[in-house]
């Protein structure tokens, strides 16, 4: 079986691995974490800022893939200190529209280069 990847310009990637790849309808994108494309380093602030440039980083993806945040049907959050968890909370609610995709969150001791935050998802695409 040859992998269908998809593999974002504006999103950064850190190791040996596609940003997604496909599996029949479904598409499995990568964590992000909140590197700036353009700089290729962590973005400062709060966890809110971080936030949002794990969700710009996956939205580049699901474009380069044809799809987009109503096709996102799971995500998966990984916060280093669960007390992030409402700021976190407040940019997802802006990222989509209900019926809201199923999420998980998930507490961790560490992320890769210190972020706070790394963000997955599954999208499926119509057909």
């Amino acid at each position: 079986m040859s992998r269908r990847t998809v593999n974002a310009s504006n999103a950064a990637a850190v190791g040996p691995y596609s940003h997604a790849t496909w599996a029949g309808n479904l598409l499995f994108c990568s964590g992000q974490t909140p590197l700036d494309s353009s700089t290729g380093k962590l973005v400062d602030g709060t966890v809110a800022d971080q936030t949002r440039q794990c969700f710009d980083n996956l939205f580049e993806v699901l474009e380069a893939a044809g799809l987009g945040s109503d096709d996102v049907v799971s995500v998966n959050v990984y916060l280093t200190d669960m007390d992030d968890f409402g700021q976190m909370n407040e940019i997802y609610a802006t990222r989509f529209s209900s019926p809201y995709p199923a999420r998980t969150t998930i507490g961790c001791a560490s992320l890769p280069l210190g972020a706070r935050i790394e963000i997955g998802l599954t999208a499926k695409r119509q057909s």
